[in-house]
């Protein structure tokens, strides 16, 4: 029998198949809204690595998903039209482009991870978050004023190269290198770093090192989540990754309990998907939202779903 995570994975690449087969009986605004549901899995379950299996709390996931969606918008603005023309590209070509621009903005946003957590992960609780809060605003403000990347008007035209495949793709991949790597030997030093850091750092563990590659991979695959936003949008704007959208990730990690990937995975689907219910209700989308959040949180305060954690 496989072992969970590789059968997870090979589940997850079923479902995207099976819905990427059947995509052509879906209107385009099914679509948009099931490619947003793999968006939000993504940065969701990368997330929950940092801030459930490590036992931080960061701010600035946005920061990160802001990398990438304008290191891999800017490398397809500049390489599309010079490499397919007014033409286009066959699919292959396309293809390989947004995996490149796609990888790209994921290195990035690791890089990004890389430099903001070799000096701060040293810190942990709500001196951490507030780390990681500043280092959103500052990416957000550095991109309103960079003129070669858009300023305060972003980017525009980026091609529209995100699909429902593409999307629950990189989130079955996600799950998967998130699974496997918790349930290794070396993921149980971020789950000894959550439990007791003290204890963990008496037995000759480099807590700080653990802290460093949760946050580098979870940056990574946030960078990959702001690409495969960018181009299934088409529009981008510093203000669209500000400290809201920080807070709506990690409300996701919460509401689907801390450390369960499952759970959090179901609840990025539920809090993509409500808004878009409580539509008929528009005006006060918002306020029943807000609400259900706060009783969820007063009757379910471990996650409204709760399973149980891997085990190595």
């Amino acid at each position: 029998m496989l072992p969970k995570p590789h059968l997870a994975l090979l589940v997850a690449l079923l479902v995207a198949g099976g819905i990427g087969f059947f995509s052509e009986h879906f209107n385009d605004y099914h679509l948009h809204v099931l490619t947003n549901v793999g968006i939000a899995v993504i940065l969701a379950v990368s997330l929950n690595l940092v801030n459930g299996y490590t036992g931080q709390f960061s701010l600035g996931h946005a920061g990160f998903m802001s990398v990438g969606a304008y290191l891999s918008s800017a490398v397809t603005l500049h390489f599309a039209p010079k490499i397919f023309g007014e033409d286009g590209g066959s699919a292959v070509a396309i293809g390989a482009l947004f995996f490149t621009a796609l990888f790209v903005g994921g290195i990035s946003a690791a890089l990004a991870g890389l430099l903001v957590g070799i000096p701060s992960l040293r810190l942990r609780g709500d001196y951490l978050a507030i780390v990681t809060l500043g280092f959103g605003e500052i990416i957000r403000v550095v991109l309103q004023n960079t003129d070669v990347l858009g300023g305060a008007l972003g980017l525009n035209n980026i091609p529209p190269y995100t699909t429902l495949v593409w999307s629950l793709a990189f989130a079955a991949l996600t799950v998967f290198t998130v699974s496997c790597l918790v349930r290794s030997t070396y993921g149980l030093g971020f789950i000894s770093v959550r439990d007791d850091e003290i204890a963990a750092a008496a037995i000759g563990l480099d807590t700080t090192r653990y802290k460093i590659v949760a946050f580098v991979v979870g940056a990574f695959f946030a960078g990959i989540a702001g690409g495969l936003y960018a181009h299934l949008n088409l529009t981008i704007t510093p203000g669209g990754f500000d400290f809201t959208k920080s807070i709506e990730i990690v409300v996701m990690v919460i509401l689907g309990g801390m450390g369960n990937i499952l759970g959090v995975i179901l609840a990025a689907a539920l809090l993509t998907l409500l808004p878009e219910v409580l539509r008929p209700v528009a005006e006060y989308r918002m306020i029943i939202y807000s609400l259900l959040l706060i009783v969820l949180m007063l009757v379910r305060p471990q996650g409204l779903f709760k399973f149980k954690r891997y085990k190595s």
